[in-house]
């Protein structure tokens, strides 16, 4: 109970690795907020892993600053404070590099990068004046620093990510909020099982994962709790990567049968 009665907002919590993020931070004792776009999801997940009292849903969709704002107002109004901030939501559409359209990089980059951006302002602004520090976790990917030519919007938006993250701790040191990031590798999702494995091959991501298969939701929400925990209360800047050993790897290594 490392965060009890601590209050934390995460978007993007409809499913995957917001929703068990959402479920470790409550089992650690924190008031939750749970936001996504999909509210007919978002809902019936409340209703899944909600407690008395504990859970909030609000529909909202992260790449309209006013509807983030209205998140952390929200958690704010109904739990009286907001201590952790997770910018989780995002999108990985799959297309090659030539056919990425307008539409598609504004989408991605409005959701993956401005909504982080939003979501690191508006709970820093709360957090500062409230006066109590807190914790911004920003959502981040291996594919920030790693060259995937068929998801280019997703790893652009990522690697601008990291920025929001750097740039946000330095600015909110003095208030004692630390802003953190952690980035998966190959996480076992519905984003990841469908276009993302068919379009790189299972065969291609293991090979190059020494860990020898792919991630899960909650490997990656434990270590969101971590960062949100006092445990953590000198790191602040960096992006975390938990991928399975695949960013050190210079070469490919046999799949296990």
């Amino acid at each position: 109970m490392k965060l009890e009665n601590r209050v934390a907002v995460v978007t993007g919590a409809a499913r995957g690795i917001g929703r068990a993020t959402a479920e470790r931070l409550l089992s650690e004792g924190a008031k939750v907020v749970i936001s996504d776009i999909d509210e007919q999801t978002l809902l019936k997940t409340a209703g899944e892993i909600g407690t008395a009292g504990k859970l909030l849903a609000v529909r909202a969709d992260v790449s309209v600053k006013s509807e983030v704002v209205a998140l952390v107002a929200e958690a704010v109004r109904h739990f009286g404070a907001i201590d952790i901030m997770v910018n989780n939501a995002g999108i990985a559409p799959v297309v090659e590099f030539l056919d990425v359209t307008e539409d598609i990089l504004d989408r991605v980059l409005d959701v993956n990068l401005k909504g982080a951006f939003y979501g690191t302002q508006a709970a820093g602004r709360e957090m500062i004046r409230r006066g109590k520090g807190g914790v911004i976790i920003n959502m981040s990917s291996i594919n920030s620093g790693l060259a995937n030519p068929n998801v280019a919007p997703y790893a652009i938006s990522k690697g601008g990510m990291n920025q929001v993250t750097s740039t946000a701790a330095v600015a909110f040191s003095p208030y004692d909020i630390r802003v953190v990031g952690v980035g998966p590798g190959t996480i076992m999702t519905d984003m990841v099982a469908g276009a993302f494995v068919q379009s790189a091959g299972d065969h291609a991501i293991l090979s190059r994962t020494p860990l020898g298969r792919y991630g899960q939701p909650f490997e990656i929400a434990s270590v969101v709790a971590f960062l949100a925990s006092d445990d953590a209360s000198y790191i602040t800047g960096e992006t975390m990567y938990v991928d399975g050993g695949r960013r050190v790897l210079n070469y490919v290594v046999p799949v296990r049968s």
